[in-house]
């Protein structure tokens, strides 16, 4: 009661200072507060730029002893919002992709191997070292994994940032990525390629398996994004503004249904011609079940064959079978069975 009389009295005595109008602003002070923000935003790329580089350092001494690994350049479709530079028009300029090589050290190179195509998950995500150990077991399978740097990940500028295309172009880099493996590096099998994705990875999967049959023998999809229609009725206001953004779709699903229906596997079902295991867990907070439910209907609605398994509250959610618990070491043995099915060694 006694902190109520005194919040009153403080109204009564200071409300009408706080309905004065405040003084205007210095000419040019509006715009030198936009210039401060712009600084900040892109001090905030920068030090993207400077983790990432440190975790490459890491990437090097955590698998060195297993893997020759590099980092290379290669180009995908050109950004379809660039503009022309010097004279050059945007579509003879194609966009610069990243991208991580592990080769398993002592591999026979007289022989040719199967590739692991390893896109990673999250919307402006990248390619972190929290794979280590993901990647150690694939290699000790004597399999090339590559894990393209996509367009939109994070750690390469705002430019890079900015040329997010959510389920459109970043699937272009990826394939784009497997080529450059087949067509650079001789002891690849071009016939033996996979792609594994979890998330966001897996809806990458799944949508370069089902435009591009031929250049795939397998894929796996953890816990795929599936249906961004649905996705963005259950997630929040910030995540939505991903899409919605003036530099990726521009707007809202309300506004352009057929072009979050395009970005969304659910709806592309009928082309699956590869086979595929797809898995998924009940707790899951990120990606919810009901997404992968509304997958694994629409093929089987479509006639197709293919492996699922949905867990039961698997311990770690959405990551249940990417961590280092026993748990998520069986699944993935699982996984990789499935793969050498397909694959061999």
């Amino acid at each position: 009661m006694r902190l109520t009389r005194v919040l009153t009295l403080a109204l009564v005595l200071f409300g009408p200072l706080l309905q004065l109008p405040q003084p205007a602003r210095a000419a040019g002070e509006d715009d030198r507060v936009a210039k401060l923000e712009r600084a900040v935003e892109s001090l905030s790329f920068e030090l993207d730029q400077v983790r990432k580089a440190v975790d490459d350092v890491f990437w090097f001494q955590r698998l060195g002893d297993v893997a020759e690994v590099d980092k290379v350049t290669y180009v995908g479709p050109p950004n379809p919002r660039g503009e022309e530079t010097y004279g050059i028009a945007n579509e003879r300029h194609p966009f610069k992709v990243h991208q991580y090589v592990f080769v398993p050290k002592g591999l026979d190179r007289a022989r040719r191997h199967p590739l692991i195509v390893l896109p990673h998950g999250g919307v402006h995500g990248d390619f972190g070292t929290y794979h280590v150990h993901i990647v150690r077991e694939m290699v000790a399978r004597g399999w090339v994994v590559i894990a393209p740097e996509y367009r939109g990940s994070t750690g390469y500028g705002r430019g890079f940032y900015e040329a997010i295309d959510y389920g459109g172009l970043e699937v272009d880099d990826v394939v784009a990525g497997r080529d450059w493996a087949v067509e650079t590096l001789p002891f690849v099998d071009g016939k033996r390629v996979a792609i594994v994705g979890w998330s966001h990875g897996g809806m990458i999967a799944l949508l370069a398996v089902f435009d591009h049959p031929e250049k795939f023998a397998a894929a796996y999809a953890g816990v795929p994004v599936s249906d961004l229609l649905t996705r963005l009725g259950y997630l929040t206001e910030e995540y939505k503004g991903y899409f919605s953004a003036a530099h990726h779709i521009g707007k809202s699903p309300y506004e352009a249904v057929d072009e979050y229906r395009r970005r969304s596997p659910v709806f592309h079902a009928e082309k699956l011609r590869t086979p595929l295991l797809v898995h998924a867990t009940t707790n899951d907070r990120d990606v919810n079940v009901v997404e992968v439910e509304g997958l694994i209907r629409a093929l089987k609605a479509a006639g197709k064959k293919f492996e699922s398994k949905i867990y039961q509250d698997a311990p770690g959610g959405h990551s249940f079978n990417r961590i280092d618990t026993p748990y998520a070491r069986e699944s993935r043995e699982e996984i990789y069975r499935f793969l050498e099915r397909y694959l061999g060694r």
